[in-house]
């Protein structure tokens, strides 16, 4: 007869463990659009083209997020 710690090993052991179903994601969002005229938004524009050209995405990522947070401060875009 195996021994109560076997039987809740084996309890343990049997329980599902995974999702249910799949995730689903979407695509990312397109990078914003810079202000023409605007020499704050060239700035952001230049970097992420530099971060880009060299492969450094994270930056870029940063960056983007930065000329987000500008364009709604200094521009009312969403």
């Amino acid at each position: 007869m195996p021994s109560e710690n076997a039987r809740e090993a084996y309890e343990m052991s049997s329980e599902q463990t995974t999702m249910s179903g799949p995730v689903h994601l979407s695509l990312p969002s397109p990078p914003p659009d810079p202000v023409s005229g605007c020499r704050e938004c060239l700035g952001f524009a230049v970097s992420r083209a530099n971060a880009t050209s060299v492969g450094d995405y994270s930056k870029a990522s940063d960056v983007n997020v930065a000329l987000q947070a500008h364009l709604r401060s200094k521009h009312g875009r969403r």
